[in-house]
């Protein structure tokens, strides 16, 4: 029997119906599940070993972020990636990022400067290996550690709450993408302007960065 994977996040000490929500919503983002597939809540329950309470839940849950939609009389379906949808997430994006890096700029510490070479190195161990998943999540480090260097705590729950669109249209991106190593040269500049304390050079990359990943996301789902 082939082996099922949804089930291999199951054992994590969090109470059920999170657990499930945080399977559901990860094997819809990294494409396991994809667009426009149904998800039919007895078979998911089964696949997971659990009751079709949780599932229920979690799908409710997943409607409300956008990453399901309830199609009538056909039920919950995984929401398809649209141009408006993902122009709409880039822009907030964009506007953050931009934001997030020029504060980074007159903020930033010895310590943040550390956080954000270690990402970058492990973002480039990723590319050597050429584990797309592993690239993704690097790559949500790195940018972490400019949020986390601009010293805004009303900003980082802005990105909380949005990091999960940000996340799928981070993994189309860095799959699709031929030749990720422009990815660490983009990185570099970046993260050269704000040890220099650079602002203009810093807003510039960072638009040009996130510009890039619009284009060619934009591009595929055309």
């Amino acid at each position: 029997m082939e082996h099922d994977h949804l089930a291999d996040g199951m054992n994590e000490y969090l109470p059920l119906r999170d657990v499930v929500f945080k399977t559901l919503r990860r094997a819809i983002i990294t494409g396991e599940f994809a667009p426009g597939e149904r998800l039919m809540e007895i078979s998911l329950a089964k696949r997971l070993g659990v009751s079709r309470t949780p599932v229920r839940e979690a799908i409710r849950k997943l409607e409300l972020e956008g990453l399901v939609i309830m199609i009538p009389r056909k039920g919950a379906q995984v929401a398809r990636i649209t141009e408006k949808s993902l122009r709409e997430v880039i822009e907030v994006r964009n506007v953050l990022e931009e934001f997030a890096a020029t504060l980074a700029c007159d903020r930033i510490e010895e310590k943040d400067k550390q956080v954000m070479q270690d990402a970058h190195e492990l973002f480039v161990r990723a590319v050597e290996e050429g584990d797309i998943m592993k690239m993704v999540d690097m790559d949500e480090k790195f940018h972490d550690a400019i949020f986390g260097a601009a010293k805004n705590e009303r900003l980082l729950s802005i990105i909380a709450s949005l990091r999960e669109q940000f996340y799928r249209y981070r993994v189309e991106y860095i799959r699709d993408l031929e030749n990720p190593a422009i990815l660490i040269k983009e990185h570099q500049k970046l993260m050269n302007a704000i040890f220099n304390h650079d602002k203009e050079s810093a807003r510039r990359f960072m638009n040009t960065h996130i510009h890039n990943q619009q284009e060619r996301v934009a591009e595929s789902i055309r």
